[in-house]
């Protein structure tokens, strides 16, 4: 979609100030597919140069928020850590075309915090934390799971810019589960479950997006019996914050939820075992 609003592409790597009507250009997947009335000049990050994924010294993985989902996906097949097939499974629940692929972004997908972000669900099950960027110089690190805060929002001031998002090593090399349902056979994400088993310590982390407003994230010591998890679960997420739209009733995506949780407990179960 033309944006006849925008009169300037500024080059992200010549420092200038930000001013209102300015919005950060990644992929463009999202900024071109529907009316942007507000915005007058974008700021393009394609030619930072930055490396899509790096394996840090530590072990853990740092993404660019300029990688893109095909970058992802092909990167991951040569990971040899537990949490690999994890990459592939969240790749694959973008209800997207292979043109989306090679230019949608993760940090774009995150910044959208859309629900049904599936590299929020990826991030977020395996404790990412994003590096953001402030136009004073200032850089602040939070919790992928703490960064959406709810359908469209984001912990991110006017202005800021999501540099990375990092993957700590312990959590690469968790088993993990997965569970997706959607209404229709190549429909939007409604439910999105994901399960962690932490083999040094036997700890396990499940995580539900898509159904939620929110990622939320819980953390056990050890597998939780049935009704701790569904508790836990139900704890965790008000009533207000199933989400509700075309793609999935409230009330059916909590069911889901729960049914999907209660699978992948038992399958995690059963491999600590």
């Amino acid at each position: 979609m033309d944006l006849n609003t925008v009169t300037e592409i500024r080059d992200a790597r010549v420092p200038a100030p930000w001013r209102p009507g300015d919005a950060w250009l990644g992929g463009g997947t999202y900024l071109f597919s529907e009316p942007q009335p507000q915005l007058r000049r974008l700021v393009d990050l394609s030619r930072t140069g930055w490396t899509p994924l790096e394996l840090l010294p530590d072990g853990s993985l740092e993404i660019a928020a300029t990688c893109t989902i095909a970058e992802l996906s092909r990167f991951a097949k040569g990971l040899g850590v537990g949490a690999a097939p994890l990459f592939e499974q969240c790749c694959r629940a973008f209800l997207a075309s292979f043109k989306i692929w090679n230019m949608a972004t993760v940090g774009g997908n995150l910044c959208n915090a859309l629900p049904a972000g599936p590299m929020i669900s990826l991030t977020s099950a395996l404790d990412g934390e994003c590096l953001l960027l402030g136009q004073d110089g200032v850089r602040r690190r939070v919790r992928v799971a703490d960064f959406v805060t709810g359908a469209g929002r984001k912990d991110l001031a006017e202005g800021e810019l999501l540099r990375s998002v990092t993957l700590p090593a312990r959590a690469l090399g968790c088993r993990t589960a997965f569970r997706q349902a959607s209404l229709y056979g190549l429909g939007r994400s409604g439910v999105l479950v994901i399960g962690a088993l932490d083999p040094v310590d036997g700890s396990m982390n499940v995580t539900v997006t898509a159904s939620t407003v929110r990622p939320v994230r819980l953390w056990f010591p050890l597998s939780p019996t049935a009704g701790v998890l569904r508790a836990a679960i139900g704890a965790a997420v008000a009533d207000d914050e199933w989400f509700d739209d075309i793609h999935g009733l409230p009330e059916w995506r909590c069911h889901m939820t729960l049914h999907y949780a209660e699978e992948i407990r038992r399958e995690l179960e059963g491999v600590a075992k």
